[in-house]
């Protein structure tokens, strides 16, 4: 039997071969976790016809992370759907020092509000649910979340990434700003410096 699948592979297309490889490289690579099963009802002729819905995040644990939603027959045909989705559409986040974020910015998604603060190291992941598993896939550390309005984790997760994308770093200002990044952070520093005084 595996002597067959093995010529079976080999008779296959190389761009089909190399995409496998790429495939099995990626998913050594993140992470994911599913947020939230939904099961959800067709009525037809005959009776109800049922199927899954599944919210799942991925990430690298190094700043990439996706989500996605996906519906199938069974359950885990729908998280891996959803899993496949998710990694095809990541953002990047900069991170500070690999931990926690650079500034504390807000979010919202119809009747969701996210709130995300930075955090000094030791503090860990204070945030509840869903935004919970996002902040540990993606690798952050130490932050404080707060969720306001809606509670539903489809809203949460968007409101959540919208805070996310909306992100800024030191280099990225600097770079729009033409300056170097020591000028913007050590600015930032003295103002703090002023204001202690």
């Amino acid at each position: 039997m595996a002597e067959n699948e093995i010529q079976e592979k080999k008779r296959r297309p190389r761009k089909d071969r190399e995409a496998d490889v790429k495939m099995e490289r990626a998913a050594d690579e993140f992470t994911d976790r599913v947020i939230h099963v939904n099961r959800v009802s067709k009525t037809v002729k005959g009776g109800k016809r049922f199927a899954f819905a599944a919210l799942v995040v991925v990430g690298d644990q190094k700043g990439r992370l996706g989500f996605a939603h996906a519906k199938a027959k069974e359950v885990p045909d729908a998280i891996k759907k959803a899993t496949e989705r998710a990694r095809r559409n990541l953002i990047r986040v900069p991170l500070r020092e690999g931990r926690t974020l650079h500034h504390d910015v807000l979010g919202s998604f119809g009747a969701g509000h996210v709130t995300l603060r930075t955090a000094p190291a030791g503090t860990g992941i204070i945030a509840g649910g869903p935004m919970r598993a996002i902040f540990e896939v993606m690798g952050i550390q130490d932050i404080v979340a707060k969720c306001t309005g809606s509670s539903n984790p489809h809203n949460m997760v968007r409101a959540t990434f919208n805070a996310l994308t909306s992100l800024y770093s030191p280099r990225t200002i600097a770079a729009k700003r033409g300056k170097k990044v020591g000028d913007i952070v050590s600015r930032r520093d003295g103002a703090v410096a002023k204001d202690a005084e």
